[in-house]
């Protein structure tokens, strides 16, 4: 028996939807937006190549840890030596967890994708509905565990975009294009994460009194801000990681020279 759209419970209107609007516009653009992404992201990451160029590492690729990794780039050792991949497949999983369990994401790719549905009083083409209690989505309920290894990642990249500001020779007090770049994704990418849904809930959650806890409440309006643009983020961040990685694999293949600001 049909439990979606199509349930014994519902209304029977013949026609998909009544809205007279371009509501198809919305999923088509994500459904091109996303793709590209994942088709660059996919070519890159399992490239495992042109990932480094002195001092930029490629935030696909980072933290780099096997043996594939150039010394120089390798600030956290190589425990995964024998790694027979790519080494981008070892780290991009908790990122890309993150952005597949994300709520924003969720509703973006539910629609665009699966159709589930496409638009709002817009009729789904499947008959029933499980939500998030199969295989595979119900490993959403994990993006609260996402969202920490993610801060790391963060973290992590943070600490690349300081790195970006040396020479070749990793002598201090330098900058190229690739550092402006680096320092602009990983801004884009805090005020993604730290404007999710989840974050939101972990500074001002089960608070019966914000007056009485001043600063988690400063903290949840904060995040609260950042909130509002979330999907903003999502989409912007996604595309500034894909500029930078793209900007270290021109740089490393010597198909462009790095722009020095201060030399």
């Amino acid at each position: 028996m049909s439990t979606g759209v199509l349930g014994s419970g519902r209304a029977k209107v013949p026609e998909r939807t009544k809205r007279q609007d371009r509501w198809w516009l919305s999923p088509a653009v994500t459904f091109v937006v996303f793709s590209a992404f994942v088709v660059y992201a996919t070519w890159r990451a399992f490239s495992g190549s042109n990932f480094y160029a002195s001092p930029y590492l490629s935030p696909f690729y980072s933290p780099c840890l096997s043996s594939q990794c150039p010394d120089a780039a390798s600030d956290f050792g190589q425990p995964f030596g024998g790694f027979p991949l790519s080494p981008a497949l070892i780290v991009l999983i908790f990122p890309l967890g993150f952005r597949l369990s994300c709520y924003y994401y969720r509703k973006a790719y539910y629609r665009a994708f699966w159709m589930s549905p496409p638009a709002c009083a817009v009729a789904e083409p499947h008959k029933k509905y499980t939500g998030e209690t199969r295989f595979p989505l119900i490993f959403n309920n994990v993006h609260r565990w996402f969202l920490y290894a993610s801060m790391i990642v963060a973290l992590i990249l943070t600490y690349d975009a300081l790195l970006s500001f040396r020479n070749a020779a990793h002598e201090w007090g330098h900058a190229g294009l690739g550092s402006l770049i680096m320092v602009a994704n990983v801004v884009l990418i805090w005020a993604y994460t730290l404007g999710c849904h989840s974050c939101r809930s972990i500074t001002g959650g089960r608070l019966n009194h914000f007056s009485r806890h001043p600063v988690r409440y400063w903290v949840w309006t904060q995040v609260s801000k950042l909130n509002e643009r979330h999907g903003q983020f999502a989409f912007i961040s996604m595309y500034s990681i894909c500029l930078a990685d793209l900007y270290v694999w021109l740089v490393a293949s010597g198909t462009i020279s790095d722009l020095r600001i201060i030399n």
